[in-house]
């Protein structure tokens, strides 16, 4: 597996042999970072189940100026630090427990994109987008990845694209933006 775009193009991403691990396919990597846009100068990006860190590293790549890579499993949290140390990644920190809690310690606002790709059939991703609906700034981004499409989507979540490969479901959302207390306001009719 390789980086797809951006300073570290090319760049080698080990593929431990682990259970559950599924890399998000270059085509689909493809596809969500020309939905993004190249550039991601300036982005806050979280990478929830970070397994190979290939969605957290591309983002890196292509100019974002955090990225928080969570993965429970140690050996994998360590792989990541070896990439991370390889790649001179700077901007990448890597946090080494359970991508719920750690989407729950995080601030309010304070991600423009988290990536959601947690294994399936486990339950996580319905936790996981309510959690991130809390950290993703209003007008921001949230990709999700799932064995099944996304659908009844709870606020604060729009569809912004979709697709498939293969047995892949993947999802570009967007966060709408917060209403004024007390709700939409109405014009004179």
């Amino acid at each position: 597996m390789r980086i797809i775009g951006g300073s570290w193009r090319g760049s080698r991403l080990p593929v431990a042999d682990a259970p559950g691990l599924r890399p998000t396919p270059d085509r689909v990597r493809e596809t969500l970072f020309n939905w993004l846009g190249q550039d991601l100068t300036g982005w806050r990006c979280l990478d929830a189940f970070a397994g190979t860190g290939a969605l957290g590293f591309e983002a890196a790549s292509r100019g974002a100026q955090r990225v928080l890579l969570v993965e429970r499993d140690a050996r994998l949290a360590e792989s990541l630090r070896r990439v991370k140390a390889r790649l001179h990644a700077d901007a990448v920190e890597i946090i080494c427990a359970p991508a719920l809690s750690v989407l729950q310690a995080q601030a309010p606002a304070s991600f423009d994109l988290v990536f959601l790709d947690p294994p399936y059939g486990q339950g996580l991703l319905g936790p996981a987008l309510a959690a991130a609906a809390r950290v993703v700034v209003p007008g921001g981004w949230l990709y999700a990845e799932d064995a099944q499409p996304l659908s009844d989507l709870p606020v604060p979540w729009l569809m912004h694209r979709q697709g498939r490969a293969g047995m892949v479901h993947h999802h570009l959302l967007r966060r709408l933006p917060d209403l004024p207390a007390g709700g939409p306001t109405h014009g004179p009719d």
